[in-house]
């Protein structure tokens, strides 16, 4: 496999230079990729697994250190909001990771690159990828100062319920309480994503997406109260 000059940009967004360039490739190649091009390189779905786990222990360190008053469910908070799919997504933007995936035909024609699943995914593979390269430190030292922001806004933000505020508002208004469907489940069984939609009087007023439901309905009300702010 060719080197993609797309790569040499990621680890310098990322401060960190692989040894083996091979955990690199796997890291960026969806299995779309792998399957049409049988032999070349695995896909990045056992990379993704271990970097879910390396991003958990990350933060959970780091949040044990930085907030030693806080209560374990406070904890568990926090971490989940900042390694949500919309969290993971947003970085994975900001690296312009989706220009350095390998994608089979479809996905390609189907705008991969942009599907924040995708994004996320190759995002936690290449932190699978980091850990194996070069070990807990390297991942850690890669994925702080990524997070540490998100992690701060998260904290300062302590007992956040969108959905509470969404009723809250709705009620004082003297309106129709929201509807929360789900629109669609997506990936294997041990990495689900949800998508939530919001429904008021009727209208969609928000989308969320999440790793859980209850996860994906506060980001849809959470975007359904940005829309009712923006209208008022």
């Amino acid at each position: 496999m060719t080197e993609n000059t797309q790569w040499q940009k990621l680890e310098e967004s990322l401060g960190y230079s692989f040894g083996d360039r091979h955990l690199l490739a796997e890291a960026m190649t969806h299995r779309s990729y792998a399957n049409e091009c049988p032999g070349q390189v695995p896909d990045n779905e056992r990379l993704e697994f271990l970097g879910d786990a390396v991003l958990d222990l990350v933060i959970s360190q780091y949040l044990m250190s930085k907030l030693p008053k806080s209560p374990e469910g406070e904890l568990t908070r926090i971490r989940a909001e900042v390694v949500a799919l919309p969290s993971l997504e947003r970085l994975a933007r900001s690296l312009d990771l989706g220009k350095g995936l390998l994608l089979g035909r479809g996905e390609e024609r189907s705008n991969g690159r942009n599907k924040a699943s995708l994004l996320a995914d190759a995002l936690e593979a290449l932190f699978g990828a980091i850990f194996i390269d070069g070990g807990f430190d390297s991942a850690r030292s890669v994925i702080l100062p990524l997070f540490v922001p998100l992690l701060q806004q998260a904290a300062a933000e302590e007992g956040q319920d969108y959905k509470s505020r969404l009723q809250e508002v709705l009620q004082a208004a003297q309106r129709e309480l929201p509807v929360y469907q789900l629109a669609e489940t997506t990936g294997p069984a041990h990495e689900r994503s949800y998508l939530v939609e919001v429904m008021i009087d009727g209208r969609l007023h928000g989308t969320g997406e999440g790793r859980t439901k209850k996860g994906a309905e506060q980001a849809a009300a959470q975007a359904a109260l940005a829309s009712l702010d923006k209208h008022s």
